[in-house]
């Protein structure tokens, strides 16, 4: 009995290592968003001025940095805006897709390497049977938590504490946020393209008016999900 118990002691040490860690990276990475110079360049004037300099290297520049926000805590729509409104409607959409998906899959591994052991020892019954629950139905409980725009940093960082298989959140992430993601960069660079061409009679042109329905419509989906669930 004492050998089991101080076979387990050491295990359960490196745990709380990791989950010290964890913590201390999380609160590191809300530090440098909220109180260093780093916020002043996410602008879209700053960074696409940043970008300009870099070329055809621009929008993998722009991946990595989207990834790095989302690792830091910066509000995934700041982000997303900020695509949206330097490269456009439409390849605005693929590289804040593209770096949504790089953050998410970093965080993930973050959540899932320094804090899994330690949050798997807190489980008590009671709560297995949802994580046990959770890693037979990750695909579908990752779609469901995006589709209702469920906060995605948190939710990234959240997954990897849970036995969900790295495949199911990854697939269920990238199907997910397409939907809200192109939504929100139709409606932002097509006010974006109004704004740079100074002909404001477009304001009142169908895409215009079609991208404010899009993005009027995507603050109704996660009502409509959770009515369908409660239908099912």
């Amino acid at each position: 009995m004492e050998q089991v118990i101080e076979s387990a002691t050491p295990g359960r040490n490196k745990a709380m290592i990791k989950a010290f860690m964890f913590v201390a990276f999380v609160i590191m990475a809300i530090y440098i968003f909220k109180f260093t110079p780093v916020k002043g360049y996410l602008t879209a004037e700053a960074l696409g001025n940043f970008l300009d300099t870099l070329g055809l290297w621009a929008s993998l520049a722009f991946v990595f940095v989207y990834a790095a926000g989302v690792c830091l805590f910066v509000p995934g729509t700041l982000l997303t805006g900020i695509g949206a409104a330097i490269f456009g409607a439409y390849w605005g959409f693929l590289y804040v897709w593209l770096g949504a998906m790089v953050g998410a899959s970093a965080a993930f591994w973050i959540g899932r390497t320094l804090g899994r052991e330690f949050a798997a020892s807190l489980i008590g019954d009671k709560l297995k049977k949802y994580d046990d629950a959770i890693e037979r139905n990750g695909f579908a409980a990752t779609l469901y938590l995006r589709l209702l725009y469920f906060p995605f940093t948190p939710m990234n960082f959240g997954m990897g504490l849970t036995k969900v298989r790295f495949g199911d959140y990854f697939f269920g992430t990238a199907l997910g946020i397409i939907v809200g993601t192109f939504i929100f960069t139709f409606f932002i660079g097509t006010l974006k393209d109004v704004w740079v061409s100074g002909n404001w009679g477009e304001l009142l042109s169908f895409k215009v008016f079609f991208s404010i329905g899009l993005f009027v419509f995507s603050l109704f989906i996660p009502k409509i999900i959770k009515k369908i669930k409660g239908e099912q």
